[in-house]
């Protein structure tokens, strides 16, 4: 397939591995291909989530297989990547001295953005543009991640990745943060990793998830959810038995109360007297895929 305009390219991955000198290996034999929308990649602390992405984001290079954009190797020509390049890494960085316009100015002119106007509208979307002119070391943990947004948002990106970018944020930020993904989701790449399944239920696309370096599952959010159809549970355990239940069953979700707990459980089959199925909820859903490898 030939692409004219890299901007409007593709992501491909074919047999993505990632081996660190001390053997282990961080990403497994992945093969993926993207078009636009909002990739959620989704897997638990140590599921190569973080490398997988360094390596499209250009920053680490594959030690076997190869990700293509459009028909270009990025490995061997990342620039062609870069400059069209949205990354906010999980651990970003900020200097401490600069202001907050000063520190989006600057990220704007490595990029090659000289409009004032720009730097000022990126401050409007992450809400900080009433404190332009603070010192960012003042900055809270949550202040300094919309500016870690605004960052990657400045060269208005074909590809955007973000790495668990809502840590640190209060529920209104992070609810400010998914529209904006959702937004920009419509004609451009979007891949954006987290933990936390409630940040993806409504601006998810499709959805991956990986579990020790390897790609498990991939599907539109209704697959992943019918995948997980017949899985789920609703059950009262006496408090007694709980904790024996607990180590034996996946549990999604548990309310104690003066009479025992009320448990959502996710199992291929009833769990224990009493359970009812109920319609699985995304996070059951993930939940079925990490435990069972059901892959939609």
């Amino acid at each position: 397939m030939t692409i004219a305009s890299p901007a409007a390219a593709a992501l491909t991955l074919e047999g993505v591995t990632k081996r660190f000198r001390n053997g282990v290996i961080a990403v497994n034999d992945l093969s993926l291909s993207l078009g636009t929308g909002v990739l959620a990649l989704l897997g638990p602390n140590g599921a190569g989530k973080t490398t997988l992405m360094q390596m499209i984001a250009t920053i680490t290079k594959p030690t076997a297989g190869r990700i293509r954009f459009g028909n270009i190797d990025i490995a061997r020509d990342p620039d062609v990547l870069r400059r069209t390049l949205g990354y906010l890494p999980q651990d970003f960085g900020v200097y401490d001295g600069l202001t907050a316009l000063e520190f989006l100015t600057y990220f704007a002119a490595l990029k090659g953005i000289h409009d004032r106007s720009r730097v000022t509208e990126m401050l409007e979307l992450v809400n900080l543009h009433s404190v332009a002119d603070r010192a960012v070391g003042g900055f809270s943990g949550g202040m300094k991640q919309r500016l870690g947004i605004a960052q990657a948002l400045i060269n208005d990106p074909a590809v955007l990745i973000v790495d668990e970018p809502t840590a640190g944020l209060d529920p209104e930020e992070r609810l400010r943060f998914r529209n904006i993904l959702s937004d920009i989701g419509f004609d451009r790449l979007v891949i954006f990793s987290t933990h936390i399944v409630s940040d993806i239920e409504s601006i998810a696309t499709e959805i991956a998830v990986m579990k020790s370096g390897r790609l498990i599952a991939t599907a539109a959010p209704p697959d992943f959810l019918r995948a997980a159809a017949g899985n789920v549970w609703e059950a009262w355990i006496p408090t007694a038995r709980f904790d024996d239940e607990r180590k034996r069953l996946r549990i999604a979700r548990s309310v104690r109360t003066s009479d025992g707990v009320h448990a959502r459980i996710v199992h291929p089959e009833r769990p224990c007297d009493g359970a009812a199925m109920v319609e699985p909820e995304l996070e059951d859903a993930f939940i079925h895929a990490l435990s069972f490898g059901a892959a939609p």
